[in-house]
C-alpha cells in the first residue's frame, strides 16, 4: 500500500456486527486491509471472536439497551441519530459499509468519506413492501405494520439526506451501482466483494447431496427448498445459524431427506461446499458470497435467474439458473443439472476473479486517486 494511505488515520463504520455473513466478511477485508483502522457500528455482538481482540471498536448508546442492543431491528428510528453522534472528527478517511445507517455518520469537511454500499436501504426503498409484510418485530409486528407506513415518507426523506454526505460511493455489484443511481442520485463505481481463494480446496470428486447455506428468514426461500425437496426425494443439507420459528416450521416439516445442519464452524462449512454435488441459491440478493465460496470449491451452482447471481453465476459453465422462484421452476432446472456435466478446473479458474488480492487493490487504487485529486 502506498505510504500516503498508510499515514492515513483511518475508520471503519458498520450498521451493526451481530451475525457473520456477507457484510462481515467485507469488514473483516476492510480490516485486512486497514489493520490500524478503528471500528464504529450500532452495536457489536462478536465478543470473543479474536479478529476484533487488538481493535478498537466504539458502539452507539443503542448497546446499553438490554431489549433493542439485543435486537438492533428495534432500534430503526434511533440508528441514525447513533451514527450521528459518532465523533470522527480525528480521521481523514471514513469507510462506511452500508447497506442501513452507517452512510449517516457526519465527517470534517478535509476528510474523505466513502460509502461502500451493499445495497440503499431495503425496508425503506426496493423491498419496502416485502419487509412490511413479513416484519421480525415478533409480537410487536402488529404496530410496525401500523406505524411504519406512517414513518416512511419522511424515513426515505432522511435516508436521501443522509446519502448525499459521503464524498463517494462504491457499489457491490452493478444491480447496486443502479439502485443507488436511482433511489440516491449518486453516481457510484462497482468493486466486487471478495473471498479468500486459498481457503477453499478445488475438489473434483463430488458427492450426491445438494446444499444451501443462510439465514433461515423468509426472503431467503429455505420454504421453496423444502417443498420443492420434499417432493423430488434427493438429498439436501441446509445449514443455517438462525435458531427461529421458521426454522422450527420447516425443520418440521422436512421429510427425512433433508438434513438440517445448525451453527457450524467454518471450516465444516467450507468441506460441505467442496463435497456437494451442486449448491442451490434460491434467494434474491443484492451480493451474497456464498454462491462464489461454492463455486472457489469447483462445485456448480443453481440459482435465482436475478441480480448478483448474474453476475457470479455463468449459465451452462458454473451453473444453472431457474426463472420464477417456485418448486415447478427449481425443479426444472434441477432436472437440467442432472443432464449436465461442469469441470471443477473451470468453475474454480471463475472464482478465482472475486480473490481478496483483486478487491484490496481496486479498492487502494481508487482511494489513492482521491487523495492525489
Amino acid at each position: 500500500m502506498n505510504n500516503s494511505i498508510k499515514n492515513k488515520r483511518v475508520a471503519i463504520v458498520c450498521d451493526w456486527i451481530k451475525d457473520w455473513w456477507g457484510a462481515e466478511l467485507v469488514l473483516q477485508e476492510l480490516m485486512r486491509i486497514f489493520p490500524d483502522a478503528d471500528i464504529f457500528t450500532s452495536v457489536f455482538w462478536q465478543q470473543g471472536n479474536p479478529l476484533f481482540e487488538s481493535r478498537k471498536v466504539t458502539t452507539s448508546f443503542i448497546q446499553k439497551f438490554p431489549i433493542i442492543g439485543k435486537s438492533h431491528k428495534l432500534a430503526l428510528t434511533l440508528r441514525p441519530q447513533a451514527f450521528e453522534w459518532f465523533d470522527v472528527s480525528k480521521y481523514d478517511i471514513v469507510i462506511s459499509s452500508s447497506s442501513a445507517e452507517s452512510k449517516w455518520v457526519i465527517t470534517k469537511p478535509n476528510c474523505i468519506q466513502i460509502c461502500y454500499c451493499h445495497t440503499p436501504t431495503r425496508y425503506f426503498w426496493s423491498h419496502y413492501e416485502e419487509y412490511l409484510s413479513m416484519m421480525e418485530f415478533g409480537i410487536l409486528n402488529p404496530l410496525g405494520k401500523w406505524l411504519m407506513p406512517k414513518l416512511i415518507k419522511n424515513l426515505r426523506r432522511w435516508d436521501f439526506c443522509a446519502a448525499q454526505r459521503p464524498d463517494y460511493f462504491i457499489a457491490n455489484s452493478k444491480n447496486t451501482q443502479k439502485r443507488i443511481k436511482k433511489y440516491y442520485k449518486r453516481e457510484s463505481i462497482v468493486i466486487y466483494p471478495s473471498i479468500d481463494i486459498s481457503e477453499f480446496p478445488l475438489t473434483a470428486e463430488k458427492q450426491d447431496y445438494y446444499l444451501a447455506v443462510g439465514r433461515c428468514i423468509p426472503y431467503k426461500k429455505f420454504d421453496l427448498l423444502v417443498e420443492t425437496f420434499n417432493a423430488n426425494g434427493k438429498a439436501l443439507i441446509i445449514a443455517t445459524n438462525t435458531d427461529n420459528k421458521l426454522y422450527r416450521k420447516l425443520r418440521k416439516k422436512s421429510k427425512t431427506n433433508i438434513i438440517w445442519k445448525m451453527n457450524l464452524p467454518r471450516n465444516e462449512i467450507i468441506s460441505l461446499y467442496a463435497s456437494a454435488k451442486c449448491f442451490v441459491f434460491p434467494p434474491e440478493e443484492d451480493f451474497w458470497l456464498v454462491p462464489i465460496e461454492a463455486q472457489a470449491t469447483g462445485t456448480p451452482v443453481i440459482a435465482y435467474w436475478v441480480w448478483w447471481a448474474l453476475e457470479t453465476v455463468i449459465e451452462w459453465k458454473t451453473g444453472v439458473f431457474f426463472k420464477e422462484q417456485t418448486p415447478k421452476s427449481l425443479q426444472k432446472a434441477l432436472d437440467k443439472f442432472e443432464t449436465m456435466s461442469f469441470d471443477p478446473s473451470t468453475i474454480r479458474k471463475h472464482a478465482e476473479q472475486f480473490d481478496n488480492k483483486i478487491f484490496e487493490n481496486e479498492l487502494v487504487s481508487f482511494i489513492q486517486n482521491k487523495i492525489n485529486s
